[in-house]
């Protein structure tokens, strides 16, 4: 196994540990390892484009890693209160419709790559999550609310990129 797909693995396996530290009120922890772990992200990327080291494990794992990662976190934001429960409905509604889209591609022989829209969708969670962790730490002294800004803007990127995906993609439907 490559260096990008154990870097994946990672970022799989701090999964559990993330949500059983978030959910026993370890914020601040909870809000480095999701840090850590959304890094592997963008070095697994990296690495992987860099050296060539693309392989269908990662196609398939990263983009998913990714998902779990930030809704896991959003789910239980929204158990402690933190986030409206359809900011989460919104963001597994897009994420659903995408691999569902992808999963229907596939079977024509079409192969969807992620675009832009929903690469900055995933940067704006992964900012999201911790600004809202730390409690808008820094930003909270000088009252802007950075937490509730990122956590909107994601939301907001989230529709524009599944209405992307869905309208680039609309041949799809008609197979």
């Amino acid at each position: 196994m490559n260096l990008p797909n154990k870097l994946t693995l990672l970022r799989i396996i701090l999964i559990p540990v993330f949500i059983i530290v978030l959910m026993t009120g370890y914020y601040y922890i909870s809000a480095v390892i999701f840090i850590v772990a959304s890094a592997t992200d963008a070095l697994d990327g990296h690495i992987a484009r860099k050296y060539n080291l693309i392989t269908n494990f990662g196609k398939i794992m990263d983009p998913l890693a990714d998902k779990l990662l930030v809704v896991s976190a959003l789910i239980c934001l929204v158990e402690l209160g933190d986030v409206a429960g359809w900011m989460v409905i919104v963001i597994l509604a897009r994420e659903f419709t995408v691999t569902g889209l992808r999963a229907v591609a596939a079977a024509q022989g079409i192969v969807i790559a992620a675009g832009w829209s929903g690469k900055i969708k995933t940067v704006l969670q992964m900012i999201a999550v911790p600004a809202l962790l730390l409690k808008n730490w820094p930003f909270v002294y000088v009252g802007i609310p950075f937490a509730d800004i990122m956590l909107w803007a994601s939301v907001i990127m989230t529709i524009v990129s599944g209405t992307e995906y869905v309208i680039k993609n609309k041949q799809v439907f008609k197979a």
